[in-house]
């Protein structure tokens, strides 16, 4: 269904899904919060709101969601990673579209809030960045949050550098007609300062 290869495939192959799966098990087991996303996005809108996990995964941020209130669609183009999502929550929607062309799905335009964690963002498939963001801004209602993470330097990525700046980001996301609101340095809200290797990121679209 994808038309262009991710640097996720590159890396994965398109067979992670278990594995990754495993990785956040064990973080679990260990102590580690593994629901940062999920908090940071319940806590800028209501349950019953409706959300899309834009390259969703194995759905762990759409499955913490959902089991707080919130009504979610999970998309994502790795099947592997897909089998697991819907083996764990087999009532939500998970489909499988690539995210520079999810005007195929179908969806409504009338999401509250569309989050794409993970370095969903940087590891796109290389020249389709503008379009994915163009994509995601089209399914959100007047008032709608894009949210976003992802990381700016090697240090926060499986890659050996960014292939995104927060500069080029925040243009694709103008061209989109969104807007900045908020931007922090990690998932639990510290403060973002120029320079730094991740970040978190809050646009919506105007409701005029």
């Amino acid at each position: 269904m994808s038309r262009q290869r991710d640097r996720w495939a590159e890396l994965t192959g398109g067979q992670a899904g278990e594995k990754y799966a495993q990785r956040f098990a064990r973080l679990a087991e260990t102590g580690h919060d593994i629901h940062g996303e999920a908090a940071f996005c319940a806590a800028l809108l209501k349950p019953a709101a409706r959300i899309l996990d834009a390259g969703c995964g194995t759905g762990r941020v759409a499955i913490r969601l959902a089991e707080l209130g919130y009504h979610c669609t999970g998309v994502d183009t790795d099947l592997s990673m897909l089998a697991v999502a819907r083996g764990d929550a087999p009532a939500l929607e998970w489909l499988h579209g690539d995210l520079a062309h999810l005007d195929d799905l179908g969806l409504k335009p009338d999401f509250d809030l569309v989050v794409a964690a993970g370095n969903v963002i940087p590891l796109l498939a290389s020249g389709t960045e503008s379009a994915v963001v163009r994509q995601l801004a089209a399914v959100l209602r007047p008032g709608g949050l894009l949210v976003t993470g992802m990381g700016l330097d090697a240090a926060h990525l499986p890659l050996p550098e960014p292939p995104v700046t927060l500069t080029e980001f925040d243009h694709w996301c103008a061209q989109a007609g969104l807007i900045l609101r908020q931007r922090y340095a990690t998932w639990g809200g510290e403060p973002y300062c120029q320079g730094g290797g991740y970040a978190v990121s809050v646009h919506f679209r105007p409701t005029t």
